[in-house]
């Protein structure tokens, strides 16, 4: 079973969506500052999203806990 790697990309996209806002919100909590949540959420969230990206793709090499169907 091959998969698309925009399917990947797609995947990702949508997982740092959920991820920006959390990350926003603890750091804002924590800090009450919008401005350092804001460079703090850019910053883990764009490297997260990179190595979540090939992660992903190295996952999709390993058969291990697919099924037939």
């Amino acid at each position: 079973m091959k998969v698309a790697k925009s399917r990947s990309l797609v995947k990702a996209l949508t997982w740092r969506v959920v991820a920006v806002f959390v990350t926003f919100a603890c750091i804002y909590a924590l800090t009450g500052e919008a401005k350092l949540a804001g460079v703090g959420t850019v910053l883990t969230n764009g490297i997260n999203f990179v190595l979540y990206y090939f992660h992903e793709r190295a996952w999709n090499k390993i058969s291990w806990g697919r099924l037939q169907k």
